[in-house]
């Protein structure tokens, strides 16, 4: 993201706050940054820099360590006040942590935003994967498991409002990139009752998920990852695929009562 020129930035919003979200954006992606390297990289003064991060500091979105800037835990404090307001979170949590106790397997709880899908709650499981760094990061919808469950009970509409948006790209070679093709694999979704990602996103990773439904409402996805030497294309669409039609019912009935 880079300073735009006029009143407003380019994505229409207001010229100071497209400065400060691009610096927040830098400050993540880099784990820290001094003065200098954030207005390089903005195209903004160092001045400029220098008044957005006092206020950032002030209001505790920032921490300075010598003359380096960091993002500070408000940022995280927030992020734990949004997940919260998602009903499904306090729904579904537990059951993730039962599903990666009986698989094995990673488990992941997701929810669609904005045309992506981001990993709410999960676990590795036995895999090696970092759980914490998967959760709060976003996915393409259409080469994510999670993503196609939730694409699938989309109006055609919003599906292609999501495509329209974010595109299809290729993730890896088994990645769909056409539209006809994705909307012949949604339809073949909401037939069998689970969407498959064989390879989509990543390489060497299978992963089955189905929607969580409610109210008639899809609130998210329930999914079960890992490597395909042991989630394999029949295990995804047999055992893993009943546990969680089977979870989908406990999360249901806790949606209902909370």
């Amino acid at each position: 993201m880079t300073a735009n020129g006029g009143k407003h930035g380019g994505g229409g919003g207001v010229k100071s706050d497209e400065r400060l979200f691009a610096i927040a954006e830098h400050l993540r992606e880099s784990g820290g940054a001094g003065v200098t390297e954030l207005a390089n990289h903005t195209g903004l003064a160092k001045s400029t820099v220098h008044d957005h991060l006092s206020t950032m500091r002030d209001h505790g979105f920032v921490v300075k360590d010598g003359t380096t800037y960091r993002l500070g835990l408000e940022f995280f404090a927030y992020g734990q006040s949004v997940r919260t307001r998602h009903d499904v979170y306090e729904a579904a949590a537990p059951i993730v942590d039962d599903l990666v106790e009986s698989t094995g397997e990673m488990a992941w709880l997701l929810t669609h935003e904005n045309g992506r899908v981001m990993y709410l709650y999960g676990g590795a499981g036995e895999t090696e994967v970092n759980a914490n760094a998967l959760i709060g990061s976003w996915a393409y919808m259409h080469c994510n498991s999670g993503g196609k469950a939730i694409l699938a009970h989309l109006p055609d509409s919003a599906v292609e409002s999501v495509v329209d948006r974010h595109g299809l790209p290729a993730r890896t070679p088994n990645t769909i990139t056409d539209p006809d093709e994705l909307a012949e694999e949604l339809a073949a979704v909401r037939e069998q009752g689970y969407a498959l990602n064989l390879g989509e996103d990543l390489e060497g990773i299978h992963a089955v998920a189905v929607p969580l439904l409610f109210e008639e409402e899809v609130k998210g996805a329930l999914a079960i990852a890992g490597p395909a030497h042991r989630v394999s294309e029949e295990r995804c669409k047999t055992e893993l695929a009943d546990k969680l039609r089977a979870s989908t019912n406990d999360i249901e009935l806790n949606l209902a009562y909370r």
